[in-house]
């Protein structure tokens, strides 16, 4: 039997990273099916960023949150809902964001730097991080992780890969996105 320090998976993130890769199955062969989807997806990446955003432009309680100046964005900010629209030059640059994220999930070692960054992804969205004026809740960032992987295995069902090939790249996206998420809940649960 494995023993696992139960307060370290809180406060070591590569601990607690490789516990979950390690539970899920989620190793090199993955990262490997996940990178040889890179030239593949890479292409489908402007393409998944509009998908999200009008998605997110959707709904009120999604699109709310994009009001608020983003960390680094130095143009101007409208003042309602009404005025953010979708090709408003705030949502050119959260969707330049999204699209380095997606793109370094298919280039990227899943190495220590990797790992930071993607639990900087579920930070970012609450006050810790970033702006503390963004708190996005967690029911709107479950609904986007949801919405996001569905995209991707759209996305990966349309390449035509060779059966076992989508087969593996899928399971591998599938394990990531789950990693992903607990990255996202866990800094809400320290939250609560």
């Amino acid at each position: 039997m494995n023993r696992i320090d139960e307060p370290r998976l809180e406060a070591d993130i590569g601990y607690r990273f490789n516990y979950i890769a390690e539970f899920m199955g989620f190793g090199e062969d993955d990262v490997a099916a996940i990178h040889a989807a890179a030239p593949a997806v890479a292409p489908l990446v402007p393409t998944l960023v509009n998908a999200v955003y009008d998605k997110l432009h959707n709904y009120d309680a999604t699109w709310r949150h994009f009001l608020t100046r983003q960390h680094g964005y130095q143009g101007p900010v409208p003042k309602s809902l009404e005025e953010l629209t979708i090709d408003h030059e705030m949502i050119r640059y959260r969707k330049d964001h999204l699209a380095r994220y997606l793109a370094a999930l298919v280039t990227k070692p899943y190495d220590g730097k990797m790992v930071t960054y993607l639990d900087m992804v579920g930070k970012i969205h609450t006050a810790k991080a970033g702006s503390a004026e963004i708190v996005v809740p967690l029911v709107q960032m479950n609904a986007l992780l949801g919405f996001v992987a569905d995209a991707l295995t759209n996305t990966i069902l349309s390449l035509n890969l060779d059966r076992k090939q989508e087969v593996r790249t899928l399971r591998a996206f599938g394990k990531l996105l789950w990693i992903q998420n607990d990255l996202i809940n866990r800094h809400y649960q320290a939250a609560a």
